[in-house]
């Protein structure tokens, strides 16, 4: 079992900037990937920023060149800095960790509680 709480969350002005923290514990055996993904009310929760086992690291379009994400395996610790914040960025920001049972199963994922990101405009 894998717990992870994010906290950094808050209200902050357009152009502003914010860092997210996720701390894992429990099991991390078997974590490939640790990934920000992010949900607005009303509509689907996407993927923002995604980083794998070796450090390679994925974005969604939207942000790219804006959040960075990063990781502190010393602390188990991922991170999300966010610079140049827009309105659009607003949203509930969930932590997540995939876990890779296998060739022939999927992968397990865990969530954090979320923390909230608002932009005020």
């Amino acid at each position: 079992q894998v717990h992870l709480v994010e906290s950094g969350g808050g209200l902050v002005q357009a152009g502003g900037s914010l860092r997210l923290s996720c701390l894992a514990s429990g099991n991390i055996f078997g974590v490939h990937t640790m990934a920000w993904y992010r949900q607005a009310p009303g509509e689907q929760r996407e993927l923002v920023a995604a980083i794998a086992k070796g450090g390679s690291t994925t974005y969604a379009a939207s942000v790219k060149g804006r959040f960075t994400i990063s990781e502190d395996n010393v602390k188990m610790t991922v991170y999300l800095q966010m610079n140049s914040l827009k309105p659009e960025d607003t949203a509930i920001y969930y932590c997540n960790a995939a876990e890779s049972l296998g060739y022939l199963l999927p992968d397990q994922n865990y969530w954090g509680q979320g923390t909230q990101v608002t932009v005020s405009s």
